[in-house]
């Protein structure tokens, strides 16, 4: 009988431009042994985010790069089948940073557990996980919106976008989201509530805006950057919070792209703009899941997951991520 082994997927150099999947190699291994105070955890679902291709870059960041040879760093969620530490036993389901690979070894302080009666586990990657306190913070703590204003999400389709619309409406606010289908647009007006969208490979995204947003821009999530940040900045409102998730349309440019330089509108409309990262609330991450987790239940958030069979086809669909072929929270089912 062939025993079983741990399918990992290595970083085999790292990428110039958009990801290629030669940028990537499958192996297979020996299941990991724990050592004392270890779990050994089997892989059920990986996240894929856009985060991910920033270490791939060997630069300074806020994080450490991944080594070549190394496994891709992601947020997965499992199941432990093998403990030596009192603090979790078999059968534990348990989130955190294990990889992309079909088995971990991991200490019990770096992993979280997750009731299974609460909600299907894999939403600890997404609508109960990472994403969502994301949009939570990034919104509420950094945006600050207040009931009347207009907020305008870009990528708002996607696993932080569609979470961040959806709470802009419950603190009464007017929603614009930014997406790039048709589907995508449909999706966010008639599923999520969201008050209008822009489908900006169609659209010219400034003229659009002055019509959906007739009374200018409060609050800006930007998940996006480039050009569609530019066309917002333009129309902001005075006392403007910009709060800046991510620049997904500049990760897999070869040298940064220039923009319009209208930085001078913050001066003007007295607007701040402020990046984050999500870690850095990680004291409150908490209550924002209590909260989201009721909002869940009362039919107030709703939410999509794009879902990929096989551990294998992660590089194929983390590539496509960054060409729009996602449709909600992105995740691979790595085993039953």
């Amino acid at each position: 009988m062939e025993m079983e082994k741990n399918i990992q997927i290595l970083l085999a150099s790292r990428p110039d431009g958009y990801p290629k999947e030669s940028d990537f190699e499958i192996i297979e291994s020996e299941i990991p042994k724990p050592l004392e105070g270890e779990v050994l955890i089997k892989i059920l679902w990986l996240s894929l985010d856009p985060y991910m291709r920033g270490r791939m870059r060997d630069e300074e960041s806020y994080a450490t790069p991944v080594a070549i040879g190394d496994v891709i760093v992601g947020g997965a969620v499992g199941v432990v089948v093998n403990s030596r530490t009192p603090a979790l036993n078999p059968g534990d389901y348990v989130e955190g940073s294990l990889g992309w690979q079909s088995y971990a070894v991991s200490d019990p302080r770096f992993l979280r557990v997750i009731d299974p009666s609460i909600a299907p586990v894999k939403s600890a990657l997404g609508v109960l996980g990472m994403p969502s306190m994301t949009a939570y913070f990034g919104l509420l703590d950094v945006g600050k919106p207040v009931p009347g204003e207009t907020v305008v999400v870009s990528a708002a389709s996607g696993a932080v976008g569609q979470i961040v619309g959806q709470i802009a409406k419950i603190m009464g606010c007017r929603v614009v989201g930014i997406v790039g289908s048709e589907d995508k647009r449909s999706y966010i007006i008639d599923d999520l509530g969201f008050d209008s969208a822009i489908n900006y490979k169609k659209s010219n995204i400034s003229e659009e805006l002055k019509i959906f947003c007739p009374d200018g821009i409060d609050v800006y999530f930007d998940n996006v950057g480039g050009e569609i940040t530019d066309s917002v900045l333009d129309q902001i409102n005075i006392g403007a919070r910009i709060s800046v998730c991510g620049q997904i349309s500049q990760y897999n440019l070869k040298e940064p792209q220039l923009s319009k330089r209208n930085m001078w509108i913050l001066i003007r409309k007295q607007a701040l703009m402020q990046g984050f990262l999500v870690f850095q609330f990680a004291n409150k991450h908490e209550e924002a899941r209590t909260r989201i987790a009721k909002w869940i239940e009362e039919g107030k958030i709703k939410y999509r997951e794009d879902v990929v069979d096989s551990l294998e086809n992660a590089p194929k669909a983390f590539i496509g991520m960054f060409h729009g072929e996602n449709f909600g929270k992105l995740l691979v089912k790595v085993s039953e």
